[in-house]
């Protein structure tokens, strides 16, 4: 019997790696396709492109969905993670005043100062500008101790450092009120301030302050911001 080898014997191993080299290049771009898709958010920050349906907690902390943009889930209550501007004193922060203070002395060493102030039941929100009046970044002022805090969500994972998306304040108004059409119905959008690489906005419910959004610059995409508690007054300057 002679052990030469036929044509379709010499290419059968080379038809066999050429098929496993395809099915390893579909697996890899299945998994990088797949990448940015879901639907579910993991640990409070967003998931999946504008483009693709969303599900996230609302502003009672519900889990809701639906078409366009999408939401990250909240970050938890309390002082915990981001950079720290100012560590606490020990003492009770109870007025809008004080937490200026606070954030002023924490925000001087950036040539930075305060702008908006919220308080809320939770935490006391402010905005910092620059000399010439940009805002430039948000942080929380915790009332039991006095520590300041890069706001979470928005102020730690979109904060871009630059202007350059092309994004209206029309535009980002309107996907955060086709968010909260989808998911807080009684809820409309208020007031807010361009940041570098995303929005901030005032929610509004019969008229009345009572939560904040961000609308990221680039991808429009939308996060409540579930951690402040009860909104209770806010100051401008």
């Amino acid at each position: 019997m002679s052990s030469r080898a036929g044509p379709r014997s010499r290419w059968l191993p080379w038809m066999m790696l050429g098929l496993a080299s395809l099915l390893l290049v579909g697996s890899v771009v299945l998994v990088v396709s797949g990448l940015g898709q879901s639907t579910s958010p993991v640990a409070g920050y967003p998931s999946g492109p504008g483009s693709q349906p969303w599900t996230g907690l609302g502003p009672d902390g519900s889990t809701r969905g639906g078409p366009g943009g999408m939401t990250g889930s909240s970050a938890g209550n309390g002082m915990m993670g981001g950079r720290v501007w100012l560590a606490g004193d020990g003492n009770a922060v109870t007025t809008i005043a004080a937490a200026r203070a606070r954030a002023a002395e924490a925000a001087a060493p950036s040539d930075l100062h305060p702008g908006e102030m919220m308080q809320f039941s939770e935490n006391f929100y402010v905005e910092l500008k620059d000399s010439s009046g940009a805002s430039v970044t948000e942080v929380l002022v915790d009332p039991a101790g006095g520590t300041v805090v890069t706001e979470y969500g928005p102020a730690m994972m979109w904060n871009a450092g630059n202007r350059t998306s092309t994004m209206s304040a029309d535009r980002a108004t309107a996907l955060a009120n086709q968010w909260l059409q989808a998911n807080a119905p009684e809820q409309r959008v208020g007031s807010g301030d361009a940041y570098p690489g995303y929005f901030t906005m005032d929610t509004l419910s019969g008229g009345n302050t009572v939560g904040m959004l961000s609308v990221n610059a680039a991808t429009g995409a939308v996060w409540y911001h579930t951690w402040h508690g009860t909104f209770i007054a806010e100051e401008d300057a």
